[in-house]
């Protein structure tokens, strides 16, 4: 669960509205300050520890929605966990911004890196979205090597150290000038970071450590998720080098559109045709729902463009309790093509209609309050 009860725009010094740009431009600033290797004041650490935390909410997309929602409480009851935070993704950013090792000493010993992250999507019906469902997601993936188990090298041969980095992975470059001593710190260009030489590639990843292979997670997809939100699995992503932690993976959920229904947040919509001797005299018709097709009674005189609403029955609110509303819209069929029986029915009918057949009239304003309502 979340460590800090503080406003985590607050702590980032953003307003709720900060657009990703900005929150990650406050991120660097406040990291760049507050590191415990920068800072000598005594509460850096603590302070460097709520800012990672704060960045690891805001920065994606489906914990900002639930903090929005439900604040800290809703990170809690979503699973949230502060020693979650993917340090992995905070090394990438630190690194290029600050160089390898100002955060975690850029990569481990002998070469080690985190894996790289990827995306993959999934699309599944409304209804499916409705009730929850699990998917199983194809994607490519690079995979640690079965023959060298990720060494790079054919079982074997020989592994030493690079002769033109001394094993460190980098290189350093000292520039003097008049404001003083320069370091930059640059990627081996023999050994490409690893630290290592290899005499002998294995035969099967040339080298690499990984080869890319076809994969499928099994993804469960939570009742009430909405189009485009993403769903991340730790771990499941690319393969680390030489043994380092795989990246994550990103399934971003893609929802069918259900001509039957319309959804706005966690309501959905419909509508239901009526003849108009069903709206003067009532009737009971079929409208489909999330839940299947049920009986609606609707009452002698209902209105074209009446909205009937059915608590509810709507969309299951994401992390949350309870579900919203249906509505079902009105429509009234006038026709189109009368026998010569039928009109004069009607021209009959009309003869005998006065003011009380119809009522009074509902105004605009108060069928637009009645819609809405």
């Amino acid at each position: 669960m979340a460590t800090t009860d503080r406003d985590y725009y607050e702590l980032l010094g953003v307003g709720r509205q900060a657009s990703e740009v900005e929150i990650k431009r406050a991120f660097r600033q406040l990291a760049r300050e507050l590191h415990p290797d920068v800072s000598d004041a005594p509460d850096a650490q603590e302070r460097f520890r709520e800012v990672v935390e704060a960045y690891e909410v805001l920065s994606k997309t489906e914990t900002r929605d639930l903090y929005d929602r439900y604040g800290h409480a809703g990170l809690r009851s979503g699973g949230f966990q502060a020693g979650q935070v993917d340090f992995g993704s905070l090394a990438d950013l630190f690194s290029a911004f600050f160089g390898d090792d100002v955060l975690f000493g850029g990569r481990g010993r002998g070469g080690r890196a985190r894996g790289a992250d990827l995306a993959a999507t999934v699309e599944i019906d409304l209804v499916e979205a409705a009730h929850g469902v699990a998917r199983e997601v194809p994607f490519e993936a690079a995979v640690t090597c079965a023959r060298c188990g990720g060494d790079g090298a054919d079982p074997g041969s020989e592994i030493t150290t690079c002769p033109t980095c001394g094993g460190a992975g980098r290189l350093q470059q000292v520039s003097r000038s008049v404001f003083g001593e320069f370091v930059r710190t640059q990627i081996c260009p023999e050994c490409s970071g690893s630290g290592r030489r290899i005499e002998q590639p294995c035969t099967e990843c040339r080298g690499v450590g990984r080869v890319v292979e076809e994969r499928t997670l099994a993804v469960d997809l939570p009742p009430g998720i909405h189009h485009g939100q993403q769903i991340r699995v730790t771990g499941e992503g690319h393969a680390g080098m030489v043994g380092g932690r795989a990246g994550d993976v990103y399934v971003e959920v893609r929802i069918r559109p259900d001509e039957r229904f319309v959804r706005e947040g966690d309501d959905i919509y419909t509508t239901v045709d009526l003849t108009f001797t069903q709206a003067a005299l009532g009737a009971t018709v079929a409208i489909p729902t999330l839940d299947g097709e049920e009986e609606l009674d609707l009452s002698p005189g209902t209105q074209p463009g009446e909205i009937v609403v059915l608590r509810g029955r709507g969309m299951p609110v994401l992390q949350g309790h309870g579900r919203g509303d249906q509505r079902v819209l009105v429509s009234v069929l006038v026709p189109r093509h009368l026998s010569d029986e039928q009109r004069r029915l009607l021209h009959e009918f009309d003869e005998h209609a006065d003011e009380r057949t119809y009522g009074k009239s509902e105004g605009l304003f108060d069928k637009l309050k009645s819609a809405f309502r």
